[in-house]
C-alpha cells in the first residue's frame, strides 16, 4: 500500500449521487446535487445527508428541518451536475433544468419526477464534521418508480435503474451485480 495525500481521500471512495429538494419560507423549491449521503439506520428508517453550510441548501434544511432525498439515474446526469454547479439564491432549477417537481405527501419540498426513488424526510438530528453539516432524516414516506423496482426483492433494479456513482471527477454508472449474498459466504456472479 502506498501513502497518499488525505486532501483526495475523496476519489477513494466512491459513493451513490443523490439530489435533495427543500423550499423556502415561500414554499419555492431548490435542488442540491450530493455525493454524501447515505442510509444510517432501519428501525426508524433513516438517512443522512452532508452539506457545506455556505450552500443555500444548508439554510433551507436547517430552516425548514425537512427534504426529499433523490436518487436520480445517468438519463438526468447533466440535469444532475448542472443543478451541483449553480446556487438556488439565483437560480430557479426547476424550471432551469426542465425537473418536474412533485407533491410530496407528508413534506413540504417536492419529489422529483425524474428521479427512481423520493424519500420524504424529516430531519431529527444534525452534527457539524469538520466543514460539513450531517443532517439526520428520518424517512416518512418513500417512493419509487414502479417499472425500474424489483417487487420480489424489495429494492430498486439496477438493471433497469442505473443509479449514478460520484467517483473523484466523474459520474459512473452502477448496477452489474458480481457476487450474491448468503448466509455466512457469497456465490460469485
Amino acid at each position: 500500500m502506498k501513502e497518499v495525500d488525505t486532501s483526495r481521500f475523496g476519489g477513494l471512495f466512491p459513493t451513490i449521487t443523490t439530489l435533495a429538494t427543500s423550499v423556502d419560507e415561500k414554499g419555492e423549491p431548490n435542488i442540491i446535487t450530493l455525493g454524501w449521503s447515505m442510509k444510517t439506520s432501519g428501525r426508524p428508517p433513516m438517512v443522512i445527508i452532508s452539506v457545506a453550510p455556505g450552500r443555500y441548501s444548508h439554510e433551507l434544511i436547517e430552516r425548514g428541518e425537512e427534504y426529499v432525498l433523490c436518487i436520480p439515474t445517468k438519463e438526468i446526469v447533466r440535469k444532475v451536475h448542472r443543478c451541483g454547479r449553480t446556487s438556488g439564491r439565483d437560480v430557479k432549477k426547476f424550471e432551469e433544468f426542465g425537473l418536474t417537481p412533485l407533491p410530496a405527501k407528508v413534506v413540504k419540498p417536492p419529489l422529483i419526477a425524474e428521479c427512481v426513488a423520493n424519500l420524504e424526510c424529516r430531519v431529527v438530528a444534525k452534527h457539524t464534521t469538520g466543514d460539513h453539516t450531517i443532517f439526520v432524516g428520518e424517512v416518512v414516506v418513500a417512493h419509487v418508480d414502479e417499472k425500474r423496482f424489483d417487487r420480489e426483492r424489495r429494492c430498486l433494479d439496477l438493471g433497469q435503474a442505473k443509479v449514478l456513482i460520484t467517483l473523484s471527477d466523474e459520474y459512473r454508472e452502477a448496477g452489474k451485480p458480481v457476487a450474491k449474498k448468503l448466509d455466512g459466504d457469497v456465490e460469485l456472479s
